[in-house]
């Protein structure tokens, strides 16, 4: 169980803190719940607290393995399927798996497409939402600002810069 005050990360709006847990009664079932609260965009949320798990949420990385992810981003391998519903499909599959590993390897795939060939306004859409969720994790991990997180991020992906 989370505490308030806790970092946490969902695996489909990124993360976030635990600002409170209220309970509510809803349908005459009285429940606890997260209030979880994203500081990028200020996305509040409330989870059961007895479906956290099933969720995905979990806390947020040390800042040695943040360090250790960022740094493997040139290297992580992908798959490149020429199929669009195919690729959406596996892409969307892998954010929902909350591995940031699988994360890194949408943003990585959709990256190099758009400087390829360019994205659909669903992938473009796709692309944002996994930037989002993978650079919020960063920027709790490691306390530094969202725009910092995203520059390194970005060269990194592109194989620029180190």
């Amino acid at each position: 169980m989370f505490q308030i005050g806790d970092k946490v990360v969902h695996p489909m709006h990124g993360a976030g803190v635990i600002d409170s847990i209220v309970q509510e009664k809803i349908n005459g079932k009285v429940q606890d719940y997260y209030v979880f609260r994203m500081p990028i965009n200020g996305l509040v949320l409330k989870i059961p607290t007895a479906n956290s798990e099933l969720v995905g949420l979990r806390a947020v990385i040390d800042e040695d393995r943040a360090d250790c992810v960022i740094n493997s981003l040139r290297e992580l391998k992908i798959d490149v399927t020429t199929n669009w519903n195919k690729r959406y499909r596996e892409n969307l599959e892998r954010l929902k798996s909350g591995d940031l590993y699988e994360v890194a390897r949408v943003i990585k795939c959709l990256m190099l497409r758009e400087a390829e060939r360019g994205l659909s306004t669903g992938e473009r859409k796709m692309l944002h939402n996994a930037k989002q969720i993978f650079i919020s994790e960063m920027v709790l991990a490691k306390g530094k600002p969202y725009q910092e997180i995203e520059c390194r991020v970005n060269e990194t992906m592109l194989g620029e810069g180190a």
